[in-house]
């Protein structure tokens, strides 16, 4: 019997490495070198900015003043997300962080999730495609996240931000109805 018992602990001191290597995106680090050229700006329109694949990134100018989308999405964030994954996408006990996850998914699979929910084991996250406060601020919720993922920004509220742009406010209203 203590033979089996010393094969089964062996084994399972062999399993843990692999386990470790296998964490979820949430709790793996951000380099940001390795992600500089997704997260870097390309060009500006109507207030928004875009790296070059045309996905939208946050632009943290030298005083620290924040894009419109990275500010609004903060406010977002805070409204519906923080429940369950915490302040400033650092996670909680009930859901993981998602400032790591914002950037190691890339806009798409993040969408995905987000509109679609997603499962994985106990851990449901439900769908949000029909939630219009989620929906209409998506890109700036994710704008928010990444540049939290890649340490642009600390926690908290940003103090300084650029103003609303008009085809901004003509987005908001378009899809709020």
């Amino acid at each position: 019997m203590r033979t089996a018992s010393r094969f089964f602990v062996a084994a399972a001191v062999a399993v843990l490495p692999a386990t470790a290597m296998a964490q979820a995106w949430s709790d793996q680090p951000v380099d940001p070198a390795q992600y500089e050229e997704q997260t870097a700006v390309a060009y500006e329109e109507d207030g928004r900015y875009y790296n070059a694949d045309d996905v939208v990134t946050f632009n943290v100018a030298e005083d620290g003043t924040v894009d419109w989308l990275t500010f609004s999405g903060f406010r977002r964030y805070h409204s519906e997300c923080h429940v369950c994954h915490g302040p400033d996408g650092e996670g909680s006990t009930y859901a993981p962080k998602i400032k790591n996850s914002a950037v190691h998914m890339g806009y798409y699979d993040f969408f995905d999730v987000v509109v679609n929910g997603r499962q994985n084991g106990n851990s449901v996250m439900p769908h949000f495609g029909e939630n219009k406060n989620v929906m209409c601020y998506l890109d700036d919720i994710y704008v928010y996240l990444e540049a939290r993922g890649m340490d642009a920004i600390a926690r908290g509220r940003p103090a300084k931000k650029e103003a609303k742009s008009d085809a901004e406010r003509e987005r908001e209203d378009a899809c709020m109805g």
